[in-house]
């Protein structure tokens, strides 16, 4: 059992899509693969009868060719408005709370009960794991709470790859001072950066490339091209985002776009790097 995490900068800096990557792109070296998300806010979901995740994780089991089931996001909130949410505890609804009781009475005994739960499994029966984070590792004022970043990659055993926007700017600020407010303890599982969504000549990169790890002793392992892509959005907060029905028909247009985003993404990244801090 191996498992990666893939965290953010910032929300929108990539993390849902490049797990995505991943997981085809280890599904086609022959691993058994499964994403994992201990928790998403989305308004975008994928319903059974019997269960509804994010469809995020749906689409990332799409790409590892892995069976979509309710382990992969154990919870879901979908936002109501007025700082309340509604909980979705292993795939079915649990209850309506406000952002003040989710994190005081929910977090540290439902919420990551629920996650380790369904992390073991996943871990007990796939060769390969590859979890994405939510939002920032660097929320000072959450990380307590935080059971979707470092506390879960810490009880995965997992390598963290860092990725950043560089098209937003600012990227290795960001970087930099994500790894300054990570708790001490957490620092040593980063072990490589991306940046994404860049246009433009990577050898203007370079020499912050060798600046970033002079700081930091973390190689920027990828930048990753700005694309296009005709993948569902996978955030709520953005408005161009729309249901999909889940049909045989739009689930190949989705398998066919995973394997053009993964050979892109192959062709960017330094996969035996990745291979080698996976543990």
């Amino acid at each position: 059992m191996k498992s990666l995490m893939i965290q953010g900068t910032s929300s929108g800096a990539g993390k849902t899509t490049l797990v995505a990557a991943l997981c085809r792109i280890f599904e086609q070296k022959g691993y058994l693969v499964a994403p994992f998300k201990s928790q998403n806010m989305s308004n975008f979901g994928y319903a059974t009868p019997d269960f509804e995740i994010s469809r995020a994780q749906a689409i990332q089991a799409i790409a590892a060719r892995c069976p979509i089931e309710p382990d992969l996001n154990p919870i879901m909130l979908k936002p109501l408005g007025n700082y309340y949410s509604a909980v979705y505890l292993n795939g079915k609804y649990y209850m309506k709370m406000h952002a003040k009781d989710y994190y005081a009475k929910f977090v540290k005994s439902k919420g990551i009960q629920a996650a380790t739960t369904s992390l073991s499994k996943l871990q007990k029966n796939y060769e390969l794991v590859i979890l994405e984070g939510a939002g920032s590792p660097a929320e000072i004022n959450l990380q307590k709470y935080d059971i979707a970043n470092m506390q879960i990659a810490q009880k995965a055993n997992a390598s963290v790859l860092l990725v950043s926007d560089i098209d937003k700017g600012g990227s290795f600020a960001s970087l930099i001072g994500t790894m300054d407010l990570i708790e001490k303890k957490y620092q040593k599982l980063v072990k490589g950066f991306i940046l994404n969504k860049f246009r433009g000549d990577i050898d203007v990169l370079k020499p912050g490339f060798r600046k970033i790890k002079q700081l930091t002793k973390i190689p920027v392992i990828g930048t990753i091209p700005m694309m296009k892509m005709n993948l569902p959005e996978e955030d709520s907060l953005n408005a161009k985002a729309k249901q999909i029905a889940w049909t045989k028909n739009n689930i190949s247009k989705i398998d066919k776009e995973l394997d053009k985003l993964a050979k892109v993404v192959k062709n960017n990244l330094d996969i035996k790097v990745i291979e080698r801090v996976i543990k």
